[in-house]
């Protein structure tokens, strides 16, 4: 597009009072539109903002349309020029339009359809068919002229500042030579090929005549920082850092773990609550209701007379040690994520100091989480929606920012869905209209439409059901919900594969082959995932009958040697290497799923967003057999050739395989490979 056509939205589209009758067009359906507007769609700077709307007017004028778009200034207000791009028909009859733009910068941006009956366009068609027909258009050229005429004063409207005023000088000159032009009858000229040149409609597309315009509301989009599309997560306990079982470990401790993490591949070190933790009704080793003088209770229970949410527990050090354990993951290119769990144990400074923040039993005790039948006695819930729940919300927003203050831009957020729902809208937004940078990742195993609602709400990312989508159909129907449905223009996907409340049976019963599987799936199908550590290990040692894990760690320090037999360390590597180097799994949005003549194999691809490259991925979702059989390549997706051989790559062994046509043999033993990441380029 024509710089000079990336022109403000002046004051007659943004201010003016239209009347009913001049406005001829009708704008309806527009996407991308959360709830009618209420919520807004989510992008990273550089992600297209893919509009569609239905366009259409009485009669049969020509419309023109166009999004016109702009980041805003802090706060939300407007600020700067409006950016126009050109909508287009996408077939004739349809009235169906659409057009693209891209964002660049973290917070909000702001977009707006415009679309008008353009009388150039209209009598530019007419003139080509009568013209053609042989028909008499003296008349029709005195029009044109006039409409040319029009367009040449508005070429020197000093509210158009877009638009430099030495060039809209010079185009004033020219539309006036070519609108004498058309009118002279005696001029010895083609005038009808005048009226058609291309470069006169050129030149009246920079100055359309938008007086009747019909202007859409102006509309939102959010736009976080990259590492809300993309990013390879790892959970650990630091107290597990520890070199002596009898204490926790200490935050500079954990420190040491660090160069490991790095080397693996993540981006983000996720840490559990690092709170002081209460005494009372505190839980034992395996979720025991009796716990012993030396077990250290579950980080979740948060609040000591050390302290409560803005503390650090005094066995992992100090508020110092924290900063100092951030600065060295950010010197290793990690980011810390913090556990946001508002919930208290029963010796929190909160029990005692704002007693009207809890929910109260008639017999006036407060009331402790429950999950009939399930207890929770170390717990105390918030009562968000209690008589003081200004000043509740303001003290948590305080702790928010004070972490913040402290560095970290990146939360994970317990059980989101169990607390009043206008309070994470009004927190998150009160976090980001600080920094737009700090993301949360919302762990809601919930009802579906709740989890839809805390991401349009504002979570940056979500947990979802993923752990227990195991089967094929399992995953094509849950994945294309993730990706392809309306809900992938809000939700951003975290596939954790694992969590220390959740040990799948998939996992517990399938050994190292089953956690190779989920590892890859978990990583590819989705540009973020997640991995509690003890994953790499395949630690799959469960309660029996139950998804938690025995001896957890949420309730006991534990020492781990990472260089026991069995571990798929160097696999994971290899999976966040590939998951770096190719653009194409860091996007969700072009996953497809393909044919295969077994059951037991998964196949997938997704394109590179340059449309250079395509990543195929192929899993045998049986951990106990080998699975072979036919896997139908996306050969559309590559442009090759059906009947020309082609190589590929696998990723992850760096053997190439020389295949021909849509169908190709593939065969994954478990124990020896349980699958395939394959490079296809376009020849």
């Amino acid at each position: 597009m024509d710089e000079r056509r990336t022109v403000t939205l002046d004051r007659r589209l943004a201010d003016r009072r239209t009347a009913l009758s001049e406005m001829r067009v009708v704008i309806e359906a527009i996407a991308p539109q959360i709830d009618d507007g209420r919520f807004a769609p989510k992008r990273t700077p550089g992600e297209p903002v893919h509009v569609g709307a239905r366009i259409f007017a009485d009669g049969h004028d020509v419309l023109r349309a166009i999004v016109a778009d702009r980041p805003a200034a802090p706060g939300g207000t407007d600020a700067g020029a409006w950016r126009a791009t050109d909508m287009t028909l996408v077939s004739p009859g349809t009235d169906h339009w659409r057009a693209a733009f891209t964002v660049s910068q973290p917070g909000w941006h702001l977009f707006r359809l415009a679309a008008w009956v353009d009388r150039f366009q209209t009598w530019r068609r007419d003139l080509r068919i009568k013209s053609a027909a042989g028909q008499r258009v003296t008349l029709e050229l005195l029009e044109g002229a006039l409409l040319v005429r029009e367009a040449a004063e508005r070429a020197i409207d000093a509210s158009d500042p877009a638009v430099e005023r030495a060039a809209s000088a010079a185009d004033r000159q020219w539309l006036l030579l070519q609108a004498d032009l058309l009118s002279d009858s005696g001029a010895d000229v083609d005038r009808v090929g005048i009226g058609l040149s291309g470069d006169l409609d050129q030149l009246m597309r920079r100055y359309p005549d938008q007086r009747q315009a019909t202007v859409s509301p102006v509309l939102r989009v959010w736009v976080d920082r990259a590492r809300a599309r993309v990013g390879a997560w790892y959970e650990f306990f630091p107290r597990s850092a520890s070199p002596d079982p009898a204490r926790s470990g200490t935050l500079r401790e954990a420190m040491a773990w660090l160069p490991r993490i790095a080397d693996l591949g993540f981006d983000v070190v996720y840490l559990p609550p690092i709170h002081p933790i209460g005494r009372r009704f505190r839980k034992g080793r395996n979720n025991r209701l009796t716990a012993a003088d030396d077990d250290p209770g579950s980080p979740w229970a948060i609040g000591s007379p050390a302290g409560g949410h803005d503390a650090v527990d005094p066995g992992l050090g100090t508020i110092a040690d924290f900063v100092a354990f951030r600065g060295a993951a950010e010197r290793l290119g990690l980011e810390v994520a913090l556990d946001l769990a508002w919930q208290c144990s029963p010796d929190h400074p909160w029990v005692t100091e704002h007693p009207e923040w809890f929910r109260h039993r008639p017999d006036g005790t407060i009331a402790y989480a429950e999950n009939p039948p399930k207890r929770y006695q170390d717990i105390y819930p918030l009562d968000f929606a209690g008589p003081a729940w200004r000043e509740l919300w303001r003290a948590l927003l305080d702790v928010t920012l004070f972490w913040v203050g402290h560095g970290v831009r990146i939360f994970r957020v317990d059980n989101p869905h169990t607390k009043s729902l206008p309070f994470w809208e009004w927190l998150i937004r009160e976090v980001q209209s600080r920094d737009p940078g700090v993301l949360f990742l919302s762990e809601a195993f919930t009802r579906p439409a709740v989890m839809r609602y805390l991401a349009k709400a504002g979570f940056t990312q979500s947990y979802t059901y993923f752990t227990w989508r195991n089967t094929k159909a399992e995953l094509i129907d849950y994945l294309a919900e993730l990706t392809q449905s309306e809900s992938a223009e809000y939700l951003r996907p975290n596939l954790f594969a694992n969590t220390p409340d959740i040990l799948h049976a998939y996992l517990q019963e399938g050994g190292r082959p089953a956690f190779e599987a989920r590892l890859v799936l978990a990583a590819t199908l989705a540009a973020t995932y997640g991995i509690y550590s003890g994953f790499e290990l395949c630690e799959g040692r469960a309660v029996p009958g139950t998804e938690e894990y025995l001896d957890s760690e949420k309730y006991q320090i534990r020492q781990w040697d990472w260089n026991r037999p069995g571990h798929i360390q160097e696999l994971v590597c290899r999976v966040n290497h590939i998951r770096r180097t190719r653009p194409a799994l860091q996007f969700n949005d072009s996953l497809r799923f393909h044919d295969t003549d077994n059951p037991a194999l998964v196949a997938y691809s997704k394109a590179d967003p340059d449309g250079r490259s395509l990543i195929l991925v192929v899993v045998n979702l049986d951990p106990r057999y080998m699975q072979h059989g036919y896997v139908r390549v996306p050969l559309d997706r590559l442009e090759q050739p059906a009947d020309l051989p082609y190589p590929a790559r696998d990723l992850l062994t760096g053997v190439r395989y020389d295949w021909r046509g849509e169908w190709n043999y593939v065969r994954l033993d478990p124990g020896i490979r349980q699958a395939h990441i394959i490079e296809l380029r376009h020849p």
